[in-house]
């Protein structure tokens, strides 16, 4: 397996923060929509994967094959470019401003956003015979996620937002160490191993990934769930999306790149 040291793969996350902002929007936005299409039927696939064996964690250890499937095909979350499109700027790289930056991470949101929705609609016919029966058990189990993670924070006022935000933030710290790790490798093996390991930790914690649940709850109201589209974006969405950009940019990226690009001047021993 090929290892980049991390000064090298940091100015990997650099540059690819860079072309990702110089990015046509009709690529971006194809990138994105793959991504979240992607990470959609990953999702659908570990709770199958968990229904049927009884086991959650079995589940969680097949999640990140979704995960490296568009990574190894060049498509973008939204969690990854919160890491890497801010690096760019703080790299002083030309034409890199925050208006540029914001711009493309509301691409690449409504990107992942109409992929995992299209996903959500393709697997609530599956699910329910194209709305002919009540949704089968896969179905129901998503469905009662989608109420757990809205009502269950909202019962809890302001401690559940809280727990929401820290969710989110400890979610994309993991799965930033995910994107990092597609980097610190030149093999598709080493790339893989790397990529796995933080992703089936943040899926086996049941953390907040902002792009997983543009799946989950859509899917979730679409077969009926028991709570609202606010309740969905204020009780979820909203917060998580917040948390994954404080957890990615500050407990990876950031650290990463002052440790390891912008080191201190050396001690002098005496």
């Amino acid at each position: 397996m090929s290892y980049l040291v991390p000064s090298e793969f940091v100015s990997k996350m650099v540059d690819a923060g860079e072309s990702k902002l110089y990015m046509a929007t009709r690529d971006a936005l194809i990138r994105a929509y793959m991504a979240g299409a992607i990470l959609a039927l990953a999702a659908v696939f570990a709770v199958t994967v968990s229904v049927q064996t009884g086991f959650p964690i079995l589940g969680a250890m097949l999640f990140p094959v979704g995960f490296c499937i568009l990574y190894l095909m060049g498509f973008d979350l939204l969690t990854g470019v919160f890491v890497l499109t801010p690096l760019a700027l703080f790299d002083k790289r030309p034409g890199v401003t925050p208006g540029v930056i914001l711009r493309h991470w509301g691409v690449v949101f409504t990107g992942n956003f109409l992929g995992a929705l299209t996903v959500a609609l393709m697997m609530a016919i599956v699910f329910t015979y194209g709305f002919s029966t009540e949704p089968n058990q896969v179905g129901q189990v998503i469905s009662h996620i989608g109420e757990d993670r809205t009502l269950g924070y909202k019962e809890y006022g302001a401690a559940g937002m809280l727990t929401i935000f820290i969710r989110g933030v400890l979610c994309n710290w993991m799965v930033s160490l995910g994107v990092v790790g597609a980097m610190i490798s030149t093999t598709v093996g080493g790339k893989v191993i790397a990529m796995w390991m933080p992703i089936m930790l943040f899926f086996a914690m049941a953390f907040e990934h902002s792009v997983v649940n543009m799946f989950l709850f859509p899917s979730a109201l679409i077969m009926g769930g028991d709570f609202s589209v606010m309740d969905y974006l204020i009780w979820n969405e909203i917060p998580v999306v917040l948390g994954n950009l404080v957890g990615g940019l500050s407990l990876t990226g950031l650290t990463l790149y002052t440790t390891h690009l912008r080191t201190g001047a050396a001690r002098v021993l005496r």
